[in-house]
């Protein structure tokens, strides 16, 4: 991995990360309203003023970091256990058992996922839980097929032969001797599906089936500045700039484990 994706990677968070010191040092309460600071802008007690109820813009862009790093790390695991189980015991069995689970996850990518996720929140109701549930459904699809495609060439392999001529269970072998075989591609659709993850959560919560006031999130935030542009366009600017400085250095670790982890290209 180069110093200069390390760096990169570095400057993107240095911002988010100095947001959420500040924030904790501080100490300020994000869902306190007080009218006699509506839309201030920059002082010494709001360091990035506050919004339309006089709230402090720096705690609640704290509290949305907080939640989209949550719910991207939660709907990345499991969508990674449940997309690699699922694929591993696919190419395993063969036969009907492929054939069921990958076309359950054909019917999932003949959709558009930002589409499918949509529907499934709001159909599911507003909420962290079903936001992440929705996400989960869309997103264990690329963990399944890839998963399979690598067991697929591995199961006959000489080591695999010998742990089942050794009576090993399949559990066992899975975890012990393919999952560290094909660990290296997962980790970087583990990078990529993060960043679609924070995406989609922002995207939900700014449509209004994602997360709830008073609850902060980067996407609520953007919906409530979006009609106080001309006013204070910070309220724009700031949750934007986070969500954009995520997603960057998301994909800027995925770019690079993906060329650290090709052998043919070292």
């Amino acid at each position: 991995m180069s110093k200069r994706v390390i760096f990169l990677v570095l400057a993107c968070l240095s911002l988010p990360l100095a947001v959420l010191l500040l924030s904790a040092w501080i100490g300020l309460d994000g869902h306190r309203v007080n009218l006699d600071a509506v839309l201030s802008g920059v002082s010494e007690a709001h360091l990035l003023g506050c919004d339309a109820l006089g709230r402090d813009v720096l705690s609640r862009l704290a509290e949305g970091l907080q939640l989209s790093l949550f719910v991207g790390v939660v709907v990345v695991l499991l969508g990674a256990c449940f997309g690699i189980t699922f694929g591993m015991l696919s190419a395993w069995y063969g036969g009907w058992v492929d054939v069921c689970l990958m076309r359950i996850a054909d019917v999932v990518l003949s959709f558009p996922g930002i589409l499918l996720a949509i529907a499934l929140a709001a159909m599911l109701g507003p909420g962290v839980d079903n936001l992440i549930l929705a996400l989960v459904v869309v997103g264990w699809v690329g963990f399944a097929r890839l998963s399979r495609v690598q067991v697929l060439s591995l199961k006959s392999s000489a080591f695999i032969e010998a742990a089942r001529a050794h009576g090993m269970a399949l559990p066992y072998i899975m975890v012990r001797h393919l999952l560290p075989n094909i660990a290296a591609p997962l980790l970087v659709e583990a990078s990529f599906g993060l960043a679609a993850v924070m995406i989609g959560e922002a995207g939900l919560s700014f449509l209004g089936i994602g997360v709830q006031p008073p609850n902060a999130s980067l996407g609520t935030m953007i919906r409530e500045g979006t009609s106080l542009m001309l006013v204070q366009p910070s309220l724009v600017i700031f949750p934007g700039l986070m969500l954009f400085l995520l997603v960057m250095a998301a994909n800027l670790l995925g770019d690079a484990l993906r060329d650290y982890l090709d052998v043919k290209q070292r």
